[in-house]
């Protein structure tokens, strides 16, 4: 035998036995890594896929809390897992930010192996009703001629909300002054009462205030409208061409995780997501599913942990 047959044998062995292990995969309960605490966003996604992927995969996924330094410590606990596929991480959009915010014990890109991004959602873009603005423009052209006359709230310095706000802020040449809280809710609510005058905040917590008329809404981030709010403008349509910014979620797992595993979970996961109750599931979240291809998760990943690492800088925001 040739050593170029013997080449082909022992790679056509490879992927059978690959494919065999796919087959088998799981034989016992897998879980997904939650790095932040019950209640919040990304752990409403994680147990939604998690419901919909054991019914998929004959297993139980269960979902494990591990919250602490912005989603550091679960992301760390679940890179270093054993890549077996039975420890996954479910990651949100602040976990590009983070590497340009901390000193990571893990590289964030070559240290997973990206899964399948699962969900997308805008930032409402809104404003305290006290604001004589009706359009996004309006409120430009106010800040311009009122420079630090108005004030927004953020989820703390170097969240995503802040960082989102800061790369429109300079897309747009205004400026306006960070008010940073602990956690989206007290910025939320001071945004209510009229402490500060402006948020970017979830679809899912912040519109119904713009509908009860306690918040007027201005736009939102994504580069389409959102079908909860239809009427809204995006920010592009609104006056700042050029900008937009995506909210996700997704599930990558450990370095090393086999392809077969890889391709197994991104089908389920790709399936579930077309599932007929998962858009009014999502849809309460004021989000939408994603579903696509690990190269194409990691592609977004890698785009935005550079397109913070900028704004990080540009803006000299640091987490102090």
């Amino acid at each position: 035998m040739t050593r170029l047959m013997k080449c082909i044998v022992i790679a056509g062995l490879g992927f059978l036995a690959g494919a065999a292990f796919s087959q088998q995969y799981p034989s016992k309960p897998v879980r997904i890594i939650a790095p932040f605490a019950p209640g919040g966003g990304t752990d409403f996604i994680a147990r939604l896929i998690a419901q919909k992927l054991s019914e998929r995969l004959g297993q139980q996924v269960i979902v494990e809390n591990k919250p602490g330094a912005g989603g550091n410590l679960g992301a760390e606990f679940a890179v270093r897992a054993a890549p077996d596929g039975y420890t996954m991480l479910l990651v949100a959009g602040s976990y590009t930010v983070n590497p340009s915010l901390y000193k990571l014990s893990f590289d964030p890109v070559n240290d997973i192996t990206p899964i399948i991004q699962l969900s997308q959602g805008p930032f409402l873009v809104a404003v305290h009703p006290s604001v004589p603005a009706k359009t996004l423009k309006d409120f430009i052209d106010m800040a311009k001629q009122q420079p630090d006359k108005f004030s927004y709230g953020s989820a703390g310095s170097g969240s995503i909300t802040h960082l989102a706000t800061e790369l429109f802020l300079e897309t747009a040449k205004v400026k306006v002054t960070h008010v940073p809280y602990k956690g989206t809710g007290p910025a939320l609510n001071d945004t209510i009462a009229g402490n500060v005058q402006f948020i970017f905040g979830s679809v899912a917590t912040t519109l119904q205030y713009v509908k009860s008329g306690r918040l007027r809404s201005l736009a939102v981030t994504t580069p389409k409208r959102i079908s909860a709010a239809p009427e809204v403008p995006t920010v592009a349509e609104a006056g700042v061409p050029g900008y937009q910014v995506i909210l996700w979620h997704g599930l990558v797992g450990p370095k090393g995780l086999p392809r077969a595993i890889v391709e197994r979970l991104n089908r389920e996961a790709n399936e579930a997501l077309k599932a007929k109750d998962m858009e009014q599931l999502l849809s309460t979240d004021g989000v939408s599913a994603a579903g696509g291809t690990p190269e194409q998760f990691q592609a977004q990943i890698k785009a935005d942990i550079e397109r913070w690492r900028t704004v990080v800088q540009r803006g000299g925001i640091n987490v102090e």
